[in-house]
């Protein structure tokens, strides 16, 4: 089942966005997952990931304290509540399950859908 992320937008620098991923089929709270996004001319780059059956999450150092990657297990959603963005975090969010391999490589997920475009102005 394709994942779908939303939420995107034009924002200035400083500001916040909450991106949300959904269409799952099966609730987050016993799934493993991730965030990764692209900018233009770019390789798909790993953002943040979590596996909620354990409590474990990741972040990229260039987002980690600014990103936080979370459920709701209610509305079989999963989020990614940015904090701080800055110009250089202008990219297409994506959402996707994590199938096997490392956490933090494009390779290891599957789900993927279409992603949602975040602009961060200066």
């Amino acid at each position: 089942v394709q994942l779908q992320a939303s939420g995107g937008g034009l924002v200035q620098a400083g500001g916040s966005l909450r991106l949300s991923c959904a269409g799952s089929g099966r609730a987050f709270s016993s799934s493993v997952a991730g965030w990764f996004r692209q900018a233009p001319g770019k390789e798909r780059e790993f953002v943040a990931f979590a596996n909620w059956s354990i409590g474990n999450k990741y972040y990229a150092d260039s987002v980690r304290g600014r990103f936080t990657i979370s459920t709701d297990n209610a509305k079989d959603t999963m989020y990614l509540q940015m904090n701080s963005l800055k110009p250089e975090d202008t990219a297409v969010y994506y959402c996707a399950r994590y199938h096997s391999g490392v956490y933090y490589q494009a390779s290891s997920y599957r789900d993927w859908g279409q992603g949602t475009l975040v602009t961060v102005s200066s």
